[in-house]
């Protein structure tokens, strides 16, 4: 099939595929705007970073960073232990939070090798969920001492509440777009189908090609308005060969 055909079947059925596309789009934004609950994500960051004492003067070296480095998968499970959220829960009852709800919704991570840990927390406003890091910063911070003997915890920044955040779960823009995509390709592999499946002869130079014959005479599709022009053409025609006047045998 060359490319001029391609391009014919696409220009007949480009009502469908047009059709196609802007139900996908509508179905994307009324599920992006209307359907979709957004949910933001805020995080605190906090760093491990107890130095070793030389001659009284503070000192970093590899070896206690490494130290810090492995303290860090254990700081991980203090965060999400009722020993950290109950504290939460007790110094900051405006959250409105549990202790087994906060468990369930942190979230720590850690790059590698870094003494840098993150603290996130989701919920359906960005405010809360700030609020929120930054309570279990603070208590993490606060408790690390008397639960490890050591005070080696440093809070590098807090999330700002106020931060006009987006939510992490909508993109009504990317959605839209993608669904203008696959639309599209649905509705041009649907037209090619629904041709392949129509197995009518459609033009002369079908028939030429099945038949391996010439075509001798075609008929053309008769409208009905062309069947009106007709009849009223022919009536016009009779009226004009009565008018003449004729004598009768009579006469």
């Amino acid at each position: 099939m060359e490319l001029i055909q391609y391009m014919n079947i696409i220009k007949k059925k480009l009502w469908l595929i047009l059709a196609i596309v802007v139900v996908a789009c509508g179905g994307a934004a009324v599920k992006s705007y209307l359907l979709t609950t957004p949910i933001y994500l805020a995080s605190a960051k906090l760093i491990v970073n107890q130095a070793t004492q030389i001659e009284g003067t503070p000192t970093v070296n590899y070896s206690s960073v490494q130290t810090n480095i492995m303290l860090i998968n254990s700081y991980k499970e203090i965060i999400r232990s009722t020993a950290i959220t109950s504290k939460v829960v007790e110094q900051y009852p405006e959250l409105r939070m549990g202790a087994n709800q906060l468990a369930r919704g942190i979230s720590v991570n850690a790059a590698s090798n870094s003494q840098v840990m993150s603290i996130a927390f989701q919920s359906y406003s960005y405010e809360h969920a700030a609020n929120i890091v930054n309570a279990i910063a603070k208590v993490f911070k606060e408790q690390i001492p008397t639960i490890m003997k050591v005070d080696n915890v440093t809070l590098l920044n807090e999330a700002n509440p106020a931060d006009n955040a987006a939510p992490i779960n909508s993109s009504p823009i990317m959605n839209i777009l993608i669904s203008v995509i696959v639309a599209l390709l649905l509705g041009i592999g649907l037209a090619f189908l629904l041709d392949y499946l129509d197995d009518s002869i459609k033009s002369e130079e079908e028939l030429e090609r099945y038949l391996g014959l010439p075509v001798l005479a075609s008929i053309t599709r008769i409208q009905k308005e062309d069947m009106r022009t007709n009849r009223k053409t022919a009536s016009s025609y009779k009226q004009e060969a009565g008018e003449g006047n004729y004598a009768t045998l009579n006469q």
